[in-house]
């Protein structure tokens, strides 16, 4: 089946995210804030906000459950702009070309408070036809009924979908509801995987 569509995850894809560039001009000491990204503010909290609890609920409960790290959990997200390193210029770059020939979308998950601020930072998300927020929608990838939203809000058909994202578990769901995908795991290059597939 000819491929008609390209659908981009954002972190790890097209915009390079990391806690990290916030959080090493916080704490002085490395392996406290790899303790504090691990079993504080948590990559299983921060879920909960993609899948659509609020940033202040989020927060209010983590400083009340951890008054120690009250003011590391508040950075979070009022300095939150801080983890974004910008884009991933090289996979950005193609989706000018991209548009030519394909209709192009984003699935993804993300808060829907946080996600407006990087939208209107970077110009390339205006060029897709249509984006899927997990935080809007309340339901988070690997979940399937994700997919299938974005299948049915756009009128697109897995077998002509090629689905692009850095989580292995987020591939394996997309490629049990029939969609082509590129894991883009860790020294895979996107264009090279691209022509590889004849886009």
């Amino acid at each position: 089946m000819k491929i008609k569509n390209i659908i981009f995850d954002f972190g790890g894809v097209l915009i390079d995210w990391n806690p990290r560039y916030l959080y090493r001009n916080v704490f002085q000491d490395e392996a406290e804030m790899e303790y504090f990204l691990k079993d504080v503010c948590s990559t299983e909290w921060n879920i909960k906000q993609d899948a659509g609890r609020s940033l202040n609920e989020a927060t209010e409960e983590l400083v009340k459950e951890i008054p120690q790290y009250e003011k590391e959990i508040r950075n979070y997200y009022s300095d939150w702009v801080k983890m974004i390193g910008g884009a991933i210029e090289e996979n950005a770059a193609l989706i000018k070309d991209l548009k030519d020939k394909y209709r192009l979308f984003g699935l993804t998950n993300w808060s829907a408070e946080t996600f407006p601020i990087v939208f209107d930072q970077y110009p390339f998300f205006k060029e897709l036809e249509g984006i899927v927020v997990s935080g809007t929608e309340k339901i988070i990838k690997p979940d399937a009924r994700i997919y299938q939203l974005l299948l049915t809000r756009y009128g697109l058909t897995a077998n002509e979908s090629l689905f692009i994202d850095d989580n292995q578990e987020n591939i394996n769901a997309a490629n049990r509801l029939g969609f082509n995908t590129i894991p883009l795991l860790k020294g895979v290059n996107l264009k090279d995987e691209l022509e590889r597939l004849g886009l």
